[in-house]
């Protein structure tokens, strides 16, 4: 009997410690296979901490200055573990923090894209200010009736900045308040980041700070480059699609309201690394006021490009009280534009021209527009060659039926996406 205890007693003890050497040996793997996170905290050795939970993320906002912090949460910090509140973005009264977790691989943190949703009239002012102050000014990538685009770096990122003259303060306020519309920014819209104005004492700069495109302007990009039948089609969809977000009336608390740009062509227009596209220069923009059913119109003198103006802006029957005439407008604008794309498309590409050069002087005065547009009712040459061509043919019914001289014939800018992406879903084409 005695020694039958002894046996169950060494089984025991065994059996004990065989089980405190398989938990030994599971913490050794577990901190092994630990997710390894970037950390920017002072207790974290070479800017790494590991963990059997998440990797943590936050932004916010900071007596006025964006900051952000990146750590580790270990798994017994998830309460609960389906949905843990340390990993949810915290709305405040002023939408000044945002929080993101990850655990797909290690360092997944770094790469979370930490974005503070703006207010109604953008980021706070102080945020914008500090944006402002931290740009230096690289080099001068364009010039216009408004001032000067400089090449900026803020972070090590490149940035654009738009300096407006101090005469040109109701364009500049115009297209921050624009760019600052709820609901507004899309993948095809010029992303918004600050605008302020800079007092160095002699004069004062009005500065809007937007995305850089390194490959500038559209009118730029197809002056320099052909393009390919993936490309004619990838581009004209992008901009279709910005178009459409634009002209589209979201309703709701956060909604948006419906906008025209006024000043639609290849100059305003930027060219993303893909090679889709973004629209710029909403300082001509017009918004529909559902409530009131009236256009907002800015109060500023300038006009939109002549070359571009459809034929009822040019002699003056367009219904400016109503909105949709705007929208059918930028319509005619998005046809020449399309048109121009076209043209450096295909096996034997023109050279880069823009609309009606054949029938106006580089810079055409509205008498010149208003003769060959209204009178003579011509519109941009189409070649014989995009007959032969199932894209090039396709898009020139598009833009014919973009640039009608009854603009409630023109297509909308919605049936235009859903044309285009049907285009691009042909067996000739990989967008």
């Amino acid at each position: 009997m005695y020694q039958y205890k002894n046996v169950i007693m060494d089984t025991f003890h065994w059996r004990k410690w065989f089980l405190l050497l398989l938990f030994a040996l599971y913490r050794r793997l577990d901190a092994v296979d630990g997710l390894k996170c970037y950390c920017n905290s002072p207790t974290c050795p070479n800017e790494t901490c590991e963990t059997d939970g998440y990797c943590f993320a936050s932004t916010s906002i900071e007596a006025g200055v964006q900051k952000f912090t990146y750590h580790c949460i270990d798994l017994r910090s998830l309460i609960p573990i389906e949905h843990p509140f340390s990993c949810s973005t915290t709305r405040t009264r002023n939408d000044s923090v945002v929080i993101e977790c990850c655990k797909s691989h290690d360092m997944c943190n770094r790469e979370l894209r930490l974005e503070l949703q703006p207010k109604p009239q953008g980021l706070p002012l102080l945020v914008q200010r500090s944006i402002a102050r931290q740009i230096q000014l690289i080099d001068i990538i364009g010039k216009g009736r408004f001032g000067e685009v400089w090449r900026g770096r803020w972070r090590g990122e490149n940035v654009a900045v738009k300096i407006f003259s101090s005469r040109e303060e109701c364009s500049w306020f115009r297209e921050a308040e624009i760019y600052q519309t709820v609901m507004l920014r899309h993948e095809n819209i010029l992303g918004f980041i600050a605008a302020d104005n800079k007092d160095n004492g002699t004069w004062t700069q009005l500065w809007l700070i937007t995305d850089y495109h390194e490959n500038g302007s559209l009118f730029d990009y197809l002056t320099a480059r052909t393009i390919d039948s993936n490309t004619l089609v990838k581009m004209a969809l992008s901009i279709a699609t910005g178009l459409a977000h634009l002209h589209m009336d979201i309703v709701g608390t956060k909604g948006k309201p419906a906008i025209a740009h006024r000043d639609l062509k290849s100059k305003n227009i930027l060219v993303k690394s893909n090679l889709t596209c973004v629209i710029g220069d909403l300082g001509l923009a017009v918004r529909h006021n559902v409530a009131s059913d009236s256009v907002d119109v800015p109060s500023t003198n300038r006009v939109g490009t002549k070359r571009y103006m459809a034929p009822e802006v040019l002699d003056e029957t367009m219904d400016t009280r109503q909105f949709d005439p705007y929208k059918r407008s930028d319509v005619y604008s998005f046809g020449l534009v399309l048109w121009e794309i076209a043209r450096r498309c295909g096996a034997m590409p023109d050279e880069y021209q823009p609309p009606y050069y054949e029938c106006v002087p580089p810079d055409p005065a509205l008498e010149d527009m208003r003769r060959v547009v209204c009178v003579e009712k011509r519109r941009p040459n189409v070649p014989n060659r995009w007959h032969s061509d199932p894209v090039l043919s396709a898009i020139s019914k598009v833009m014919k039926e973009c640039w009608y001289q009854n603009p409630a014939a023109r297509l909308t800018a919605l049936r235009i996406k859903k044309t285009l992406a049907n285009i691009g879903t042909g067996d000739h084409i990989k967008l």
